[in-house]
């Protein structure tokens, strides 16, 4: 029987954690995050990214202040309102005002387009700097000589759009980032720490194993460990997905970063703080979140090609309308369009808003996504396999009756005797017993002479009479009559107490079923997806739990080594299989599988194998996933239609095709619709949702 917070050891399939596409800042790179009980102290992301955005918005403003006297001062401006403001300097003037707006306003873009240049790595910076660029100088060289009209108010206006849009599109990447800061930020600062009679407050990150903390009422839980004294209702939401208060007493598990009722308690701690859950937690989200998936990187790729586009198709309209004869400053504006409404902007923003968002909103909801390509091909599942401990059962054995056969002996002393030789065992149905000896208050006697009946039980002497606790198997092979009325339950595991060799009762336990399963697997075959059993149980157990829930099949009575020769079977068929397990035999077949799910892992999250880790055993999770993982594919999807689509329509337009027409773009239109559509992108990221 698996134990459900065991390590899953073998090595696993970890996406390389890659950086998004390259843009201003690096704006979606959140290697700066610091994990652990110090990550809010210091420049964080988040701060990193409000000093970025109080940046752009400072600039912002000032180019805003500046391009209403522009404007004001610009011939083709005063030609269109009919108005005439001309003096001795003016244009000197308006030179003076555009060079302001061009150092000030456009340096985030000419100094990335430097890093590009340097970095040999092409892309939106190169793209703005270069436009803007060519614009203010010949529109400075009309100033000094040069016969034509400037666009020093197009330089302006475009300059602003560009700001703008760097300022809203930054606010929506902080939203994005902010998910995971929420997750840092969960782990408080400070403990207090139990030293003998003194309590001492202590920073977090120096508490190491086996100190003693105290944690009052409403606080958070400081360190992950174990609660040595006291008791209260802990609330895990933020960590586990789980709405409900979880009442934790003497011996249970805590995990740092929840949030404490009413009740105090003290804890041992399990380790350093870099180690909690919560810490690892933060790193998964961090590294699944720069890590690249195959989406990703065609998006990518379409950025850098849309470059090279923007380049050679600006120079080609540039030559184009100047060698059929129109003026330096109608060929130059149309280049200047093409390029500014080429900006891979949105293309690039398409896929790493969707990846910052989804991850981090996974990790609130229990669903820790450590490979992406395993979380966006979730879309994909053809079939499910269902290991069925701890997944679609509740996964601990639990005493459904006790019927006696001795009417010397009562109940309680039927359970008695029998948890005497269970009190040494980790097995799932001595857990069972010890559990009801708890419930029912009773002391456990010693057992002597405590021996192994292997694969059939156990014996020993208690209070000098020798006990036998053993399985059907052991009565049928030792020629033992079963008792009148014993019929075996499908779903129930049954034990016989002997004493002196004669059968004084027996003890029934089973493992319950889910009461979310059903739910699960209804929604799976909604989806078209098949769910299939796979479970060492034997084939009446098994038939009984895949009826129970509606499954489509089941296989039974498979070895730990076998289940991944299953797992390829279907493989064989075309079938495109996720598998579920909760136990470091489960492993190879997580690893077989196209897509692993380690589930109930709980504090363990190290599941090596398995691309998705669920924090909870819930299989309703499982099926939150797999829609989850369909939202966030359809989300890139659409942005990325959106993105590339709107690249189609507009680049003609700005070249001028539509010239003869009368229907043409100029800069500060393009930059307007260049932007509208990286808003378009962000807002549609961060409508995404999990559905529980």
């Amino acid at each position: 029987m698996k134990n459900q917070h065991e390590h899953h050891t073998m090595g696993g399939h970890k996406m390389p954690a890659g950086k998004h596409v390259a843009h201003n800042d690096d704006v979606m790179d959140h290697s700066k995050i610091k994990h652990g009980s110090n990550a809010h102290m210091g420049m964080s992301e988040h701060d990193h990214h409000a000093v970025m955005i109080a940046d752009f918005k400072k600039r912002f403003y000032v180019v805003l202040a500046l391009t209403i006297p522009v404007m004001m001062l610009s011939m083709q401006i005063q030609q269109w309102l009919h108005l005439d403001i001309n003096f001795s300097g003016s244009s000197y003037l308006l030179f003076a005002l555009a060079s302001v707006v061009f150092v000030y306003g456009g340096w985030p873009f000419l100094s990335g387009w430097m890093s590009e240049m340097k970095a040999k790595n092409p892309g939106m910076m190169t793209l703005i700097g270069f436009a803007i660029t060519v614009a203010y100088a010949y529109s400075a060289a009309t100033v000094f000589g040069l016969k034509g009209m400037d666009f020093f108010w197009e330089l302006a206006t475009l300059i602003l759009i560009m700001l703008l849009g760097h300022w809203i599109e930054m606010r929506s990447v902080m939203g994005a980032s902010n998910e995971l800061e929420l997750l840092v930020q969960l782990m408080p600062a400070d403990a207090h720490m139990v030293m003998g009679d003194q309590i001492h407050d202590v920073k977090t990150d120096t508490l190491k194993e086996k100190d003693v903390i105290l944690i009052k009422p409403g606080e958070k839980v400081a360190a992950d460990g174990i609660i040595l004294e006291g008791e209260s209702y802990l609330n895990e939401s933020m960590l586990t997905g789980e709405s409900k208060s979880v009442q934790k007493v003497k011996g249970d598990k805590v995990i740092a970063g929840s949030i404490n009722g009413n009740g105090s308690f003290k804890v041992t701690v399990s380790h350093a703080a870099k180690d909690s859950y919560l810490s690892q937690v933060v790193k998964l989200v961090d590294d699944a979140q720069k890590s690249k998936s195959q989406t990703q990187l065609l998006a990518d790729t379409a950025a850098k090609w849309l470059t090279v586009i923007a380049l050679v198709t600006g120079i080609g309209t540039f030559l184009y309308w100047y060698l059929t004869g129109q003026t330096l400053a109608f060929a130059m504006e149309r280049m200047v369009t093409v390029i500014v409404i080429c900006c891979p902007h949105a293309l690039g923003l398409a896929v790493p808003l969707v990846v910052a968002k989804s991850t981090a909103l996974s990790a609130k909801h229990g669903l820790l996504i450590k490979n992406r390509t395993a979380f966006e091909n979730s879309r994909k599942i053809t079939t499910i396999v269902f290991d069925k401990t701890g997944t679609l059962t509740v996964g601990k054995f639990e005493v459904s009756k006790i019927v006696l056969l001795d009417k010397g002996v009562d109940e309680k002393e039927l359970i008695r005797l029998a948890s005497a030789l269970e009190q040494n065992s980790e097995h799932p149905i001595a857990t069972g017993i010890l559990q009801k000896v708890k419930d029912l208050k009773i002391t456990i006697p010693k057992a002597e002479n405590f021996k192994a009946i292997t694969g059939q039980g156990v014996e020993a002497t208690v209070a000098g009479k020798k006990i036998r606790v053993v399985s059907p198997g052991y009565l049928k092979e030792h020629k033992f009559t079963m008792p009148d009325g014993f019929t075996a339950n499908d779903s129930e595991t049954v034990v016989f107490v002997l004493i002196y060799n004669k059968l004084a009762g027996y003890i029934a336990l089973s493992d319950k079923i889910r009461p979310e399963s059903a739910e699960a697997i209804k929604t799976l075959k909604d989806e078209n997806i098949k769910s299939i059993l796979l479970t060492g149980d034997n084939n009446k157990v098994a038939a009984s739990v895949s009826k129970t829930l509606g499954m489509d099949s089941f296989i039974a009575e498979v070895l730990p080594h076998q289940k991944l020769e299953k797992i390829k079977e279907l493989q064989g068929k075309g079938e495109f299989v996720a598998m579920t397990g909760d136990g470091v035999n489960d492993a190879p077949a997580l690893a077989q599988a196209d897509i692993g799910i380690a589930v109930g892992s709980g504090s363990d999250i190290a599941a090596e194998t398995a691309g998705i880790v669920l924090v909870n055993s819930n299989p309703k999770d499982i099926a939150s996933l797999i829609l989850f993982g369909k939202a966030t594919y359809r989300k890139m999807v659409q942005n990325l239609a959106w993105a590339t689509g709107y690249n189609v329509i507009a680049l003609p337009l700005a070249a001028g095709v539509l010239y003869n027409q009368g229907i043409v773009l100029s800069p500060a239109a393009g930059a307007v619709l260049m932007t509208v559509s990286t808003v378009v992108v962000a807002i549609n990221a961060s409508l995404l949702k999990v559905k529980v």
